[in-house]
């Protein structure tokens, strides 16, 4: 059986299964309700319950809850099941600063090389604790004389189990070559975040561009994601900029979403083909290919990460095409050398 809830004062409505928590459906579905640990003890995700019924497994209150916020109609949405359908009460995350940054440790889950030069790395944090975050955002790794590395993640927020990073190796860079030539599963990673104003504006509802350099594919692949998830049909359109064929490290992931995505389309753009590519797509630079299938950008939410050469050519362009730049959101990804 399932049962519906509706947010207030957001008006937000959305389905959940039996015996699935409020937190995690409204996860599922794309609605940032905030939360901290996960498991009922940090008290973050309480919210109201004005009209329905609710559960807890074993019939036992959280640790973070007592008798009498409960008599008052609060309840722990990451512990709560429901019994009929809800109207609940509680605030939505909808921008960074309404997240708490955290300073935590991590272990190394998976490390899988996705191609010549990227890695993708899983981490897992304590059972305790969980990483609210907006699709786009990133991390500082905090290194053993403090120096810090900021990658972005590349899940998005309904899928939070892990921590996931696409990691280029940086020719010059100690950290990249670290992760590639030294660390190892289980290791342990100390992180700060979330951090960064590059996140989806869900309010908005203007056509999408997203144009990716290389990893800066890692945070638009979150944003994507979660507007699947969010049921968002604005149109969107990705067009991902890399050198060679080898350099797209998952182009079956964005082929797959236009397949399953009638408002999803993908244009992939190499700007130096090598032969053994045969490559019969789009060459040049990404930003020249975007003007060309959109010479008029006034309408246009356009999102942008990657290297900075490529970020600031469309920052350069686009507004000689009629988008006005407070439309343009972007993410350099200044590489530091050592």
């Amino acid at each position: 059986m399932s049962f519906s809830v509706k947010v207030e004062p957001s008006g937000h409505t959305f389905p959940l299964e039996e015996n699935e928590s409020i937190l995690d459906a409204a996860l599922r579905h794309g609605l940032a309700l905030p939360y901290g640990c996960r498991n009922g003890a940090c008290g973050s995700c309480m919210g109201k319950v004005v009209e329905g019924k609710i559960a807890y497994s074993d019939d036992e209150l959280p640790p973070a809850l007592t008798k009498d916020q409960t008599a008052a109609g609060m309840a722990l949405f990451c512990q709560a099941v429901a019994r009929s359908n809800l109207v609940i009460e509680t605030r939505e995350v909808a921008e960074g600063q309404d997240i708490p940054i955290k300073k935590l440790p991590s272990r190394i889950a998976e490390m899988t090389r996705l191609n010549h030069d990227v890695m993708l790395l899983k981490l897992k944090l304590p059972s305790t604790e969980r990483l609210q975050f907006l699709a786009g955002q990133y991390v500082d790794f905090i290194l053993k004389d403090g120096r810090r590395r900021s990658f972005s993640l590349a899940n998005a927020p309904h899928d939070d189990d892990y921590l996931v990073l696409h990691i280029r190796h940086v020719e010059g860079g100690s950290f990249t070559g670290e992760v590639f030539d030294k660390m190892k599963v289980k290791d342990i990673l100390r992180i700060e975040g979330p951090f960064g104003g590059f996140y989806l504006r869900e309010e908005s509802d203007r056509p999408i561009i997203f144009m990716a350099g290389g990893t800066g594919f890692a945070p638009i692949k979150g944003m994507i994601e979660h507007a699947f998830a969010s049921g968002i049909e604005r149109p969107m359109h990705l067009y991902w900029g890399a050198r060679a064929k080898r350099d797209l490290y998952l182009p079956e992931l964005p082929e797959q979403w236009a397949e399953e995505h009638t408002n999803f389309s993908y244009t992939p753009v190499l700007s130096e083909p090598m032969v053994e590519d045969h490559w019969q797509g789009r060459t040049g630079y990404v930003h020249d290919t975007v003007i060309v299938d959109h010479p008029q950008l006034a309408g246009y939410d356009i999102y942008a990460s990657g290297p900075p050469p490529m970020v600031y050519a469309g920052q350069d362009a686009f507004p000689g095409h009629g988008l006005d730049l407070e439309h343009y959101y972007s993410d350099a990804f200044e590489y530091n050398r050592d």
